[in-house]
């Protein structure tokens, strides 16, 4: 268990991508393959809760995304770009093995040459993750503040996906499981703007955060496996969502132990959204009220690293997460890790 004195979340913004893709549609082009397996229309939204997904126009690359939520940050917070001391790029995705991904971000952003600059990688709990680093730099004095960016761009995943669903006849109901999951990812960008707290605080504070990691299950979600240059996806997504749980359990468990910071102290959870079921075994298993999840799973699907903070974001922009209030933050990645930090908004 960690906690902070001096962290603030001083400014969000968000950049969610123009094209829209139904559940439906999905299924409409996968017609073959449900004609062949006798699949009854409707089963994806149904299993999965997401009724669309956005994706980029074709060729948006991660850095791009990233810039894009990155300015909404700098306007919305009117900081200066040569302000920003740290930007750290948490994607699944980017724009190639090297350099960092951040580089490009930091010369679209115009950021001064002092910034410092890297990214960090941990499947979807990568934002999370460098909000964890760069709340470390600033509680312990070494930058005043900082940006973490995230820009996933899942089109090329769903794309190779449906195009391996419609030409291997050799699918079977039970074999074809493991793609399944890569039709509930969508795409979107994700910034914050972080920095030390102020006497008297007036913005969301970073107070707590917990997390563990359950590495045995490790194999159970894997991308690009076996040195392939490929996005398609293998995922266990049943075994997964209980392994996911269970580990959020035990994170949940030191989490809470936190003066302040039990399932009826909290107001809000923004979650790392799989999928209606994982939702509702999720809140289960940690004896947490459902109606405190603020959820856009429906509308954005599984959108990686962006899923949690974006939707805390959201919740923000319509008024519902507010001074005064508590919220959570819950991620789970592929690893499998999970991490929960707690956020509060003083009144």
């Amino acid at each position: 268990m960690i906690h902070y004195s001096h962290v603030c979340l001083d400014t969000f913004g968000y950049q969610l991508p123009p094209r829209i893709i139904t559940s439906n549609e999905i299924e409409q082009r996968l017609s073959p393959l449900y004609d062949r397996l006798h699949l009854p229309p409707g089963r994806l939204e149904l299993m999965s809760g997401i009724r669309e997904r956005r994706l980029w126009t074709e060729g948006t690359r991660p850095s791009e995304a990233a810039t894009r939520a990155g300015k909404k940050v700098l306007a919305n917070g009117n900081i200066d770009p040569q302000d920003v001391e740290c930007l750290i790029f948490t994607s699944v995705s980017r724009d190639m093995m090297e350099p960092a991904t951040a580089s490009f971000v930091h010369n679209n952003l115009g950021l001064s040459s002092s910034c410092l600059i890297f990214d960090i990688s941990n499947a979807c709990l990568g934002f999370l993750d460098g909000m964890v680093v760069l709340a470390n730099m600033i509680e312990l004095g070494q930058v005043q503040n900082g940006m973490v960016v995230s820009g996933e761009t899942a089109e090329e995943l769903l794309e190779s996906t449906l195009v391996s669903l419609l030409e291997d006849t050799t699918f079977t109901r039970k074999s074809i499981k493991p793609a399944f999951a890569s039709l509930t990812i969508g795409s979107g960008s994700m910034g914050l703007f972080m920095r030390r707290a102020g006497e008297n605080e007036k913005r969301p504070r970073l107070v707590c955060g917990a997390w563990k990691a359950n590495t045995i299950h490790s194999d159970l979600c894997h991308g690009g496996q076996n040195g392939q240059n490929t996005t398609l996806m293998a995922t266990n997504s049943e075994e997964l969502l209980y392994r996911g749980v269970e580990t959020a359990l035990l994170t949940w468990n030191e989490f809470s132990t936190s003066p302040g910071w039990g399932g009826d102290d909290v107001d809000y959870f923004f979650c790392h959204q799989v999928g209606s079921a994982h939702a509702k075994l999720l809140f289960e298993q940690l004896n947490l009220a459902a109606e405190k999840n603020f959820s856009t799973l429906e509308t954005l699907g599984n959108v990686g690293s962006v899923s949690a903070p974006v939707t805390m974001a959201m919740a923000i922009e319509q008024g519902v997460f507010q001074p005064g209030k508590k919220g959570a933050l819950l991620g789970i990645g592929s690893g499998i890790n999970c991490m929960m930090l707690g956020i509060e908004w003083a009144g």
